[in-house]
């Protein structure tokens, strides 16, 4: 089991602790063994207008292999308890994977873990993040920022959308899709998504482009262009893709290019088909350019990570020692 600590800053957002612990205590459980802590003792205050009964303190970080930090609705500008800066500045050093959500990149920050880092937190406290930590390398625009041991994720729903890529790099995209479907959501969106998205407005602009998206999403299998989606949708493609960002914060290449390796995760984890076979399957356009487009976002090779989570799908049958 990888366990897995959610830290309750001062004054914590509920609705993000809950975010995390739906994710991986209840649609992970079998995966994660999940604890809560803060650095006081006795209920916390949530907001004003209610208690959590959290019983463990901060003996709960130095076990832990990931560690949550939700936002936090206290005062950006006051110091945070040393104790918990400490706390996560050992559970770092020792190798531990460090997640904010929202303004718990604050917490994140004042640590000093995200010292010379990219990192995101809510478009809204952009600047409060600037003249805070200048140190920090903050990209106001995306959803979340996966830094390797260190990930931070913008407001709100972009924390779940944090969680479940953590989900997917740990456990594969079966279960992350599983459990997005579980929670209702949408379709994964990367990290590298606009926070803001403009809602399309007025009666010139009031058609959606869904059904183009599930239109390809029918038919990734073939070589689909740009252009081939804005006539479907009777736009020309410099309109298409104006409309397309607006709606999805994506330029529609790059939209359809996360969807054919959403694609080919599921297919390499599930299937015993050949990499050229995935690579067909998915739309690419030869063996090649589907290894290309995998290493360049995953950091790996796709039989590398087939046989990756094989090797986890086989170690997660073993029955567990007496």
């Amino acid at each position: 089991m990888h366990n897995l600590t959610i830290v309750l800053p001062p004054d914590p957002v509920l609705f993000e602790f809950a975010t995390a612990f739906s994710i991986f205590a209840i649609g992970a459980k079998h995966h994660y063994a999940v604890r809560a802590c803060h650095h006081g003792s006795g209920p916390v205050s949530v907001h004003g207008a209610m208690s959590l009964a959290v019983e463990d303190g901060l003996a709960a970080v130095e076990t832990a292999d990931t560690v949550i930090v939700p936002g936090l609705m206290a005062d950006l500008d006051q110091p945070l308890p040393e104790v918990l800066l400490r706390s996560l500045r050992r559970a770092h050093a020792r190798g531990c994977r460090m997640a904010s959500i929202c303004t718990g990149s604050f917490v994140l920050a004042a640590a000093g873990l995200l010292n010379g880092r990219r990192a995101t937190t809510h478009w809204k406290n952009v600047d409060k993040m600037r003249a805070l930590f200048p140190r920090v390398r903050i990209d106001p625009e995306v959803l979340y920022v996966d830094d390797g041991e260190i990930l931070t994720a913008a407001g709100v729903t972009a924390g779940i959308d944090l969680c479940l890529h953590m989900v997917r790099s740990d456990l594969g995209q079966a279960l992350a899709n599983d459990i997005a479907r579980h929670m209702v959501f949408g379709p994964h969106r990367g990290g590298e998504y606009a926070q803001y998205i403009e809602c399309p407005l007025g009666p010139a602009r009031s058609r959606s482009l869904e059904a183009t998206r599930r239109w390809v999403l029918e038919r990734l299998n073939q070589p689909i262009s740009v252009s081939r989606m804005a006539d479907h949708a009777c736009l020309s493609v410099r309109a298409f893709a104006r409309r397309f960002h607006d709606e999805t914060g994506s330029a529609p290449h790059r939209w359809l290019v996360a969807q054919r390796l959403r694609l080919a995760r599921q297919l390499l984890e599930e299937s015993n088909l050949l990499i050229d076979e995935v690579a067909r399957c998915c739309g690419f356009g030869s063996t090649l350019s589907f290894r290309d487009h995998f290493k360049r976002q995953l950091q790996t090779t796709p039989s590398d990570y087939r046989q990756m989570f094989r090797a986890h799908r086989e170690a997660s049958l073993l029955p567990s020692a007496a």
